[in-house]
């Protein structure tokens, strides 16, 4: 995220959306402002200017100029989808995108230690975004200009791991046939990731706690030791201190990295910053020769529904399938939302699901559901339902399907045994 600026015409006219929006991106920030102009502005843009232009009318939806110009066309300035969009177009490649206090709390937190050399280890259930919240602390660090270097310990052979983190020399093991300078050293001047730091083996543990308090590394085959400048963020997936009491990682280096712990929760305990991310995903993956499709309040609601046991990668995976299914459409409703993996989905036929209220007499009963998706479609449907009055017309309009395919979906919550009132035309 980035500080916005924008002039008078902006303020008379989406002030309520870009004052919101732009409280958000005052949090934190990085890499510039973001330019906002109101569609009747026809001044010339300065050549790299990152820009997005707002117009206010019923076909919501984002079209690219180019990598970083857009049209940002929305209905509703008050609405979360509406923030969402803007947020998400003002956001620039590889940039965090937020709208949660507690997410702006940790942004703006690691945006301070940026500044400084201090080791950073970041908490957080796998697919929550630590290397994207390590991208940003190097990319506000005075280090930007150097490299950023991201090794994944679990996804190293263990055999290699020591020569791949601090090199080797030519032959100095069978199939060394030239020398490596290692990741250390690679990473010199600029910032190593070190990602699923408690899978690295015990022995090794000790190898980089001497790399870290020395700042320097002795490649394999060598003796003399080489001098690195390099800022270490580490992130784990697990508990460490459960992991050094049960004596699986070393506590002097726990402490060594713990300088200053940041903790990224789950993305269901974030519930705010689900809709900026799936715009923001949806631009990421949507076609660069077509408007992104605009996600309807239905298909939010669906969104903010789900508990996403995956995180942020699971989201990533229900975007992409929604671009797919809605493709040439330029609304992504509810039946374009399909979850993953089914054995997290599919209730068991013995299970009682929550019940759901009807939209006009907000009676309840409990009814058995094959799968939360159609449990989640319920959910979205009869809020729209009940948002518009009860009309089917309405509603239909507002989740992007016709009011033909609205009946079926009535007719078929029916007989999965959910209690729904089939509104009026």
């Amino acid at each position: 995220m980035s500080g916005l600026e924008f002039g008078d015409a902006v303020s008379r006219q989406h002030a309520p959306l870009v004052q919101r929006a732009g409280a958000i991106a005052d949090a934190f920030g990085h890499g510039g402002a973001v330019q906002l102009r109101d569609v009747s502005d026809r001044s010339p843009l300065p050549p790299r200017a990152h820009a997005v232009t707002l117009r206010r009318g019923k076909d919501a939806g984002i079209v690219r100029d180019s990598a970083s110009r857009l049209i940002l066309t929305y209905r509703d300035p008050t609405s979360e989808v509406s923030l969402a969009g803007l947020l998400a177009c003002t956001t620039k490649p590889g940039m965090p995108i937020a709208a949660d206090p507690e997410s702006l709390s940790v942004l703006a937190l690691a945006q301070r230690l940026a500044a400084s050399d201090i080791p950073v280890l970041i908490n957080g259930p796998t697919g929550t975004g630590k290397e994207v919240l390590s991208r940003f602390i190097h990319a506000c660090s005075p280090r930007r200009d150097g490299p950023f270097i991201a090794v994944n310990c679990a996804a190293m052979p263990e055999a290699m791991l020591e020569a791949l983190l601090f090199g080797h020399q030519k032959g100095a093991f069978t199939g060394a046939t030239q020398a490596s300078e290692g990741f250390f050293r690679a990473a010199d001047g600029g910032t190593l990731l070190l990602d699923e730091i408690a899978e690295m083996p015990l022995a090794l543990q000790a190898k980089l706690l001497r790399a870290l308090q020395e700042s320097e590394v002795v490649p394999i085959g060598s003796t003399q030791p080489i001098k690195v400048d390099v800022r270490i963020i580490a992130c784990a997936n697990r508990d460490l201190p459960t992991e050094v009491s049960e004596g699986r990682f070393r506590p002097d280096l726990y402490y060594r990295l713990n300088v200053f712990p940041l903790a990224l929760r789950s993305l269901r305990e974030r519930p705010d910053d689900i809709a900026p991310l799936a715009f923001a995903l949806a631009l990421r993956h949507a076609r660069a020769d077509r408007p992104t499709p605009w996600f309807s309040d239905a298909a939010m609601a669906m969104l903010k529904l789900h508990s996403w046991p995956g995180n942020v990668r699971e989201l990533e995976n229900v975007v992409r399938r929604a671009l797919l299914l809605a493709d040439g459409e330029t609304t992504i409703s509810a039946s374009h939302i399909v979850f993953d993996t089914p054995a997290r989905l599919v209730a068991a036929e013995t299970e009682t699901v929550p019940a759901i209220a009807s939209a006009d007499a907000g009676t309840t009963r409990a009814g058995k559901l094959s799968s939360i998706v159609q449990h989640s479609e319920a959910r979205a449907i009869m809020e729209t339902l009940e948002a518009c009055g009860g009309s089917r017309v309405a509603a239909a309009r507002q989740l992007g399907i016709s009011e033909r395919t609205l009946r079926y979906r009535l007719a078929s919550f029916r007989e999965a045994g959910i209690a729904v009132a089939g509104g009026r035309r």
